[in-house]
């Protein structure tokens, strides 16, 4: 069911600029769980980095800073 969390979080991320935003200048996987969780969605940093692998490079683009190198904002490689 998290697993679920995290996939839906990025669905309601294409949607909402200002969510876009605030998780794009967040750098750290914990502080991106957390700004996910204060809007309801429950999800552990192994589930964001399994839904993270799931995403094509533009969808990556649209939730993390897309000036970084692809992944390694919240799931360095």
């Amino acid at each position: 069911m998290t697993q679920q969390n995290a996939a839906r979080l990025f669905e309601a991320v294409k949607q909402d600029q200002a969510l876009q935003e605030r998780l794009k200048v967040t750098a750290d996987p914990e502080a991106f769980v957390k700004i996910a969780q204060e809007r309801g969605y429950e999800f552990s940093v192994q589930e964001l980095d399994n839904e993270i692998s799931k995403l094509s490079e533009e969808d990556l683009a649209t939730i993390v800073n897309p000036g970084w190198g692809a992944r390694r904002h919240i799931n360095p490689r």
